[in-house]
């Protein structure tokens, strides 16, 4: 017997499904054995057992299945190893036998298959069930015992464990020990909310009145700690149940939930994709790494194929272990390491832990390009839009703009730019936020109080590329391979004047994610682009190169613009922060035809730790964006 993690070969001779009738060699007959037990058909096969009497070909298929026990739904591969030995009329063929078992787990060994000749030269199989596995008798069957794998922990930056076996209380109901459905429902929902655990408990009392009076109907699934808190509410009301496990958790449910992704029991559509991989028992990565990198994670189950016999029906039928005939044991699975640091992970979460909006917050090390925090909002967030995400920047591309036009020498600091309350290209007339309009003032007060149509004036001298040349000097289009889906952004370039004015503020054809601005803004604060990276073992593919060393000159000018965003301008609400000074640059970014519909941004860093802040129709940048920095940064003080 041997393990093996290959795909066996299927080899029968040609021509194995023909009647084996007189002058034809034993090994027809063993192949159109082979082929009829893989099929369920032995029709073209002729039986007799060890006294010589005939075995219809019916009851050998049926004898087959039997055997096989809980192997029959996937037969063997089956070859025929070399030619058969014959002496007088009893042939003798050596067969090797490769189950696959669940999860790819290869079980093989040799059988011998033995032939007698009958008067008119046909060769007939003689049946024995020790064909399937010598040590099988009529009567037997296979049974597998399975042996789950530890399953890995996705680790830190540190390589310490974020997601590892944790308690959870499994809470859920019995039908027929319920006092009141409806009561019950109030109950429970006021309970869980009183924890911030929303569930949808409406089709409760169709799948209670559905389930056997006495079986548990699953409700919820709590984190010990949570269910702790609120275990007498619970346990007070008539007709619950529950049950301890562990499960594959993070510190907190919204701990980088989106990137992360769950370990949670096996689902239909798993099996149905996979099959023969999954049962019922198993837990299953669901999104982001724990799905992408399920494999590696899990392991390989170990498996234990016994020889079983059955006696006795209805509630006196035993099972008789006979033999154990296989045991591969379990691979514990392998870790997945990212670049995550939990203190700064745990700061993200709470800045937007309360936000009913969509929203992602990502951190990002200005001195390597390490993610250090990737936050989805609310409640951890479904998908991972602050990887991929594919929205207008608003005003937050001032600081790719203003970047493009002073490395063309259009403006300097202190340049006077105007800044009407409104400004018309080509019919289309463009305002700022909150009908501002400013005197002849510097480009730097121009940046810091955010003026839309100071940058409308200035957008001509960019030309056709300067702004698209800019955003991909900060890394923005890049071809990037980070080991989970990432999206790097599409500048626009060329166009009309009114989508170069638009693009010039961050609006026009201009999308990019969370993620690709965390790491322009660090690429402005480090004077170099370099690919952001969250996994480091596996590591992604090939690492794109870093970007040209930028002008040393406009990204001093642009670094301190951004300072003055905080001191002087739209962002001074961090500025009481405390540690390092924070730059940063504000953004409110229209996203259809509707002036009202806006989504609220901010980009920038403090110290170390560059970060981009989206909120999903937040309004204005004051009240949607800021406050949630302000609370990141805090968090981190």
């Amino acid at each position: 017997m041997r393990v093996s993690y290959g795909v066996a070969a299927i080899v029968l001779a040609a021509g194995m499904l023909t009647a084996c009738g007189s002058g034809d060699g034993p090994e027809k007959s063993v192949d159109a054995f082979l082929s009829g037990w893989r099929s369920g058909n032995l029709d073209a096969v002729s039986f007799i057992d060890p006294a010589g009497q005939k075995v219809p070909s019916g009851d050998v298929v049926t004898q087959i299945k039997a055997l096989s026990g809980e192997l029959a739904a996937t037969p063997p591969a089956l070859t025929r190893s070399g030619e058969a030995s014959v002496t007088k009329d009893i042939a003798t063929s050596t067969v090797n036998v490769d189950w696959t078992l669940t999860g790819g787990t290869h079980w093989t060994y040799p059988t011998t298959v033995r032939l007698s000749k009958s008067s008119d030269d046909e060769w007939r199989v003689i049946w024995e069930p020790k064909i399937v596995q010598e040590k099988l008798t009529a009567g037997d069957e296979f049974a597998i015992e399975r042996k789950t794998a530890e399953r890995a922990p996705i680790l830190d930056a540190a390589g310490k464990p974020m997601v590892e076996a944790r308690p959870v209380v499994l809470v859920g109901i019995q039908p027929n020990a319920v006092v009141g459905m409806g009561q019950l429902v109030k109950d429970l929902d006021a309970a869980l909310k009183s924890v911030d655990v929303a569930v949808d408990l409406s089709d409760l009392p169709a799948r209670a009145a559905a389930a056997k009076p006495d079986h548990f109907v699953d409700v919820v699934t709590l984190r010990k700690e949570v269910y702790l808190k609120i275990r007498q509410r619970l346990q007070a009301v008539p007709g619950t149940r529950y049950r301890e496990e562990t499960r594959y958790l993070a510190p907190t449910r919204e701990f980088a939930r989106a990137l992360l992704g769950t370990v949670d029991p096996v689902q239909k559509e798993d099996m149905d994709n996979n099959p023969g991989k999954y049962v019922m028992t198993d837990l299953v990565g669901h999104g982001g790494l724990q799905e992408r990198y399920d494999d590696r994670l899990r392991g390989l189950t170990g498996q234990v194929v016994k020889i079983v016999r059955k006696s006795g029906e209805g509630t006196a039928r035993t099972t008789e272990e006979v033999a154990e005939v296989f045991r591969a044991e379990p691979t514990p699975g392998t870790p997945v390491k990212t670049t995550l640091d939990p203190k700064v992970q745990r700061a993200a979460d709470n800045a937007l832990r309360g936000n009913p909006k969509v929203s992602a917050l990502v951190a990002v090390r200005i001195n390597d390009g390490t993610v250090a925090a990737v936050a989805n909002g609310p409640n951890g967030g479904g998908d991972n839009l602050a990887f991929t995400a594919s929205v207008p920047p608003g005003s937050t591309f001032k600081m790719v703009s203003a970047l493009g036009l002073l490395d063309k020498g259009a403006v300097t600091l202190d340049a006077k730019v105007g800044c009407p309350k409104t400004a018309t290209v080509d019919g289309r007339s463009y305002k700022n936020s909150h009908d501002m309009a400013l005197a002849d003032v510097p480009f730097r007060v121009d940046f810091a109080r955010s003026c839309n149509t100071a940058f409308v004036a200035l957008a001509p001298e960019l030309g056709d590329d300067g702004l698209a040349a800019a955003g991909r000097s900060l890394g923005l289009e890049g071809k990037w391979d980070l080991g989970v889906e990432a999206f790097s952004g599409k500048v626009s370039t060329g166009g009309s004047a009114t989508e170069r004015a638009s693009a010039s503020f961050g609006q026009g054809t201009t999308v990019v994610s969370p993620l690709a601005m965390a790491a322009a803004t660090a690429a402005v604060a480090r004077g170099q682009w370099q690919q952001p990276t969250v996994l480091t073992d596996p590591a992604a593919g090939e690492k794109a190169p870093p970007g040209p060393e930028l002008n040393a000159g406009s990204a001093e000018a642009v670094r301190t613009m951004m300072r003055e965003v905080v001191t002087s301008g739209t962002g001074s609400a961090l500025k009481d922060v405390p540690g390092e000074p924070v730059y940063g640059k504000t953004g409110t970014a229209e996203f259809d035809n509707n002036p009202a519909n806006t989504h609220a941004w901010w980009v920038g860093w403090q110290g170390d730790l560059a970060f981009a802040v989206f909120v999903e129709k937040g309004g204005d940048s004051g009240t949607g964006s800021v406050p949630i920095a302000e609370r990141f940064l805090r968090g981190l003080a």
